[in-house]
């Protein structure tokens, strides 16, 4: 049992926890929670570890019939772990890398979600899980976006990190390029909207922009849009958080789509 904080591999999760250059150097991040680790795919668990305390439980013991773990004192699970109440499990996880050839290969119209510089992890966290639930077959993100492998996005997923294929583009302007030179309508939600957003055909290849918290779609990102639609709103609101507008736009699409 690892007893001390000092320890290496505690160490190594601490900092996969709090830093993107270590995650993305080593291809793992961490998962926490025993709701993630039911969520996790077997064949990318790395390794797991447990405290003392949630050994006692013997359905979390059936849990880990087929994994091997490392027990941790309960002192050092709660310096391990990235959450207020931990709940004793957690799991370092290899990376799954997609590419941009991976969103255009999804049966059906593609349904795509198109991220500038989302900064905010609970934001990502949350669009990622609205599109799977909405029946998003991809999401496509300037490097500028905030990093899905942190644990406060990975929390926020619900699981849908490891289910909805993602990308990150260095350039996100030629990439959006060559999905519409591919056939994808591309709609950015927008004060100067023509329509209303319920008022556009999603049924065919379709992404949705959106942007940055605080500053919206930059100029260059919004001008590759085929369309601008607008959310209308009651009140003194101008405007939406984006992982709402963004759920908005998706369960829109997703409605046009059951019919």
């Amino acid at each position: 049992m690892i007893t001390s904080s000092a320890n290496a591999r505690v160490k190594q999760v601490m900092n996969l926890s709090k830093k993107a250059k270590v995650r993305n150097l080593n291809g793992l991040f961490v998962a926490e929670g025993l709701r993630m680790f039911k969520e996790i795919p077997v064949d990318r668990i790395d390794s797991v570890f447990v405290s003392e305390g949630f050994l006692k439980d013997e359905d979390h013991k059936r849990l880990l019939s087929e994994v091997k773990y490392e027990v941790v004192s309960e002192d050092v699970f709660k310096v391990m772990s990235d959450t207020q109440t931990p709940q004793g499990i957690l799991a370092i996880v290899r990376q799954h890398a997609f590419k941009e050839e991976d969103l255009l290969a999804a049966p059906g119209p593609l349904f795509l979600m198109i991220l500038e510089n989302i900064q905010d992890p609970g934001n990502l966290g949350t669009i990622l899980r609205a599109g799977e639930g909405a029946g998003i077959t991809g999401v496509l993100m300037s490097d500028t976006t905030a990093d899905v492998y942190n644990p406060k996005v990975i929390r926020s997923t619900m699981g849908s990190v490891f289910r909805v294929p993602f990308v990150y583009t260095k350039d996100l302007t030629a990439s959006l390029k060559a999905l519409k030179a591919g056939g994808v309508r591309l709609y950015a939600a927008h004060l100067n909207g023509r329509n209303n957003y319920e008022k556009e055909d999603y049924t065919v290849d379709t992404g949705f922009l959106v942007g940055n918290e605080a500053n919206g779609l930059t100029d260059e990102t919004a001008a590759l849009a085929d369309a601008y639609v607008k959310i209308p709103m009651k009140g003194k609101v101008e405007s939406l958080n984006a992982a709402v507008a963004a759920s908005v736009l998706m369960f829109e699409a997703a409605r046009q789509r059951r019919m």
